[in-house]
This record gives structure tokens, sequence and C-alpha cells, in this order.
């Protein structure tokens, strides 16, 4: 498990850009579940359908690729601090399945697919309550920061 503290060790976003809540669980080099929790005072429903508020799709696809980020930190043992950052560079077979809505509990999944020459390949899923509602394969670049 990590909380906040323990992820802003392991990425470098701050709010509001900062999407994922909790770790629940972590295998490094393997595999995270994360939480990003939905309230209706996030500043990005105020704008997005105000009178039936939505969780961006892009958004979601970002934290996503956050909670991957922390599973390629966790994996090399590497944090920000140390130099290095995990830029998102791609997304295949992105799917959404189902709208994301304030006072969802979104559970994130990562699962490392493979990494070459610093070109990581991720299967990442965003479910409530058990059903999915995003779904792709991402790329992540580490670099020198």
């Amino acid at each position: 498990m990590m909380d906040i503290a323990g992820i802003r060790e392991h990425l470098p976003h701050r709010y509001p850009f900062l999407l994922v809540d909790r770790v629940l669980e972590l295998v490094p080099g393997e595999s995270i579940v994360a939480l990003k929790n939905l309230s209706v005072n996030e500043e990005f429903f105020q704008g997005h359908f105000p009178d039936k508020p939505v969780f961006p799709g892009v958004l979601m696809l970002e934290a996503m690729a956050q909670a991957a980020g922390i599973l390629g930190f966790k994996s090399q043992d590497k944090t920000p601090a140390d130099g290095s950052i995990y830029y998102f560079v791609g997304a295949d077979d992105l799917r959404f399945k189902r709208p994301c809505v304030p006072g969802d509990q979104v559970i994130l999944h990562a699962r490392i697919l493979g990494d070459r020459r610093g070109i990581w390949k991720f299967a990442v899923r965003a479910e409530v309550d058990g059903i999915l509602c995003a779904s792709a394969t991402i790329l992540c670049a580490d670099r020198k920061g």
C-alpha cells in the first residue's frame, strides 16, 4: 500500500493533475492496483457536462497512465528526485465502456507487458464496483528529467 505522500514521491504530478489517491496493491515488476476517488468538487466536473457531470475520458487515461508510472518507478527502485521521469507516449486499443461520475471510486489496474530500451508497455484498465469503465495498452518512456 502507498498513501498520498508515497505517491507524491513517485509521481511529479500535483493537484489538479495528480489523479491517483492511494495505492492498494503493488508487486514491483508485475502489477499495481490504485484508487481515484471522484468528488463532485473536482474542477473538471464544473465544466464537463455540468448538468450530468462525467469524468473526462482523457483524464481517465491519464489516471491509468499515472498508476502505470508508479509501477514503473517502483519496479526500478527510482523516483523523479533521482532525475528520472516517465513520459506517457502512446495508447493502443483504448476503449471507454462506462462513464464515471462524482461519488465513484475508480480502481486503476496496470500490469507490465514488457520493456525495451526504456520504453515500457502496460495493460491498463479502470473499474467501478467491478464493472469495466476503460481499458488500453499504453507506452511510457523512462527518460532523464
